[in-house]
């Protein structure tokens, strides 16, 4: 019975999202191209897209002026930087803002500078269909059950009509809000994840390191149906995952992406980075003595995002997983450049280091590291007063004698920490740049 109730909804399911289906399709082929393959295939589909930006954009048009095609050597092309985008967006937009379907999104602005971009519904089903071949690489098939952890309300939509409700239904998935939450909210996941038995669960890594962290302190028993957990919008740290795999018995997928691009690659379950480049060419470029990564989308033709720079740090690598997926390797470093820590004496410090500062010490609800200063660190702290101080102590010493007496810590107990916007808590937050 449970078997033609999965085949019916995914029955309604496609008819319900046909696009998304027909977008599947050549996803699902390309995972059996050679290596030499897809990157032919991606060379065609970016000599497509900047023809295509050039033709039917002002802002590429004036900016490739005198660059002739119908092939491009991406280095020849220039960088697009995050404040360009945010003063071009109308000139970056095919057809003009006046067209029917065009919507207005926003990424969270963990920089402390939201961006807008155009998107259309044709956009939003790639990036599902992107999504689907990922959790497919966990052993979920359509109809399986899919449960999100999400903070960005624009991301939670309740169904209002009884279509709604079918198609919900059908898709197999819901959304728990998680914004911000307590006690009794983590033992109402908890307990919705025993009643509902997903078969992935997907959210941000913070979010779902905390559940994981309350199944374990409670003990209790998650079902079996969970065949991944996918990480996503946040750094996953060694802890973390360690936490997630035990509570949940099952491999961490992490994901990597933005709002503006999404689906750029995925972790698979040998622990290396993927890159779908048959959505994206990624490219690794030495900036301020850092490999800086920048990324062209293959499918957006509403707003062309051509050699656009992520803010991300990593290099692409040689050689093939024992996966057996042909995509090629990316080696992701574990943050944004807006969470890497200057010294006084100049040194770049990551922020791993000071996530792992705090290895040991138990009592801590939650953490969080900012630079304010050129010498100066803030460290909040969710816990009791005298596992503050003994923290606090030490980490001072440690940090005089890793960094240079210059760098002074301040500890700030506080009753919690605030997540941004969508929902995202940050570790680590670098000093602004015009500090």
């Amino acid at each position: 019975m449970s078997r033609v109730i999965g085949r019916l909804k995914n029955l309604i399911h496609r008819r319900a999202r046909p696009l998304r289906y027909r977008l599947l399709q050549p996803l699902l082929a390309h995972e059996a191209f050679s290596a030499e393959e897809l990157q032919h295939y991606q060379q065609q589909q970016f000599n497509a897209m900047v023809c295509f930006a050039i033709q039917n954009t002002d802002f590429y048009r004036d900016r490739y002026q005198g660059i002739a095609g119908p092939e491009f050597d991406a280095a020849e092309l220039a960088v697009l930087t995050r404040e360009t985008v945010v003063a071009q967006r109308d000139a970056m937009l095919a057809g003009g803002p006046e067209q029917a379907g065009l919507k207005l999104g926003y990424t969270g602005g963990s920089t402390g500078k939201p961006l807008a971009f155009y998107y259309t519904d044709e956009k939003t089903e790639h990036m599902r269909a992107g999504m689907m071949r990922s959790y497919r690489w966990a052993g979920w098939r359509p109809g399986d059950k899919v449960l999100n952890f999400w903070g960005a309300q624009q991301d939670i939509r309740k169904p209002r009509t009884p279509g709604d409700r079918l198609r919900r239904y059908a898709a197999a998935e819901q959304t728990l809000g998680a914004y911000e939450f307590s006690e009794i909210d983590l033992l109402n996941w908890a307990r919705h994840v025993q009643s509902w038995k997903p078969t992935l669960l997907q959210g941000y890594a913070s979010i779902l390191a905390e559940l994981a962290q309350f199944v374990q302190r409670r003990r209790m028993r998650m079902p079996s149906s969970i065949k991944g957990v996918f990480s996503t919008a946040e750094v996953l740290y060694d802890w973390q995952r360690a936490a997630i795999e035990s509570a949940f018995s099952c491999t961490v997928f992490n994901q990597y992406g933005s709002r503006e691009v999404p689906n750029i690659g995925l972790q698979c379950a040998h622990g290396n980075f993927h890159v779908f480049s048959d959505l994206v060419k990624l490219e690794s470029i030495p900036v301020e003595g850092e490999q800086q990564l920048l990324v062209t989308s293959l499918t957006n033709r509403i707003m062309p995002m051509i050699r656009y720079q992520l803010g991300d740090l990593g290099r692409l690598l040689d050689g093939h997983c024992s996966c057996g997926s042909p995509f090629p390797l990316l080696a992701l470093d574990v943050c944004r450049r807006n969470d890497l820590i200057v010294t006084p004496a100049g040194r770049t410090i990551y922020p791993s280091y000071f996530v792992r500062l705090l290895d040991g010490y138990s009592g801590i609800q939650q953490f969080q590291f900012e630079q304010t200063g050129p010498g100066r660190m803030v460290l909040r702290l969710c816990a009791s007063r005298e596992v503050a101080d003994v923290a606090g102590a030490a980490l001072r010493t440690r940090l005089h004698t890793d960094l240079g007496s210059e760098m002074y810590l301040q500890v700030d107990r506080v009753r919690s920490i605030s997540r941004s916007h969508s929902g995202k808590h940050r570790f680590v937050i670098g000093m602004p740049a015009e500090l």
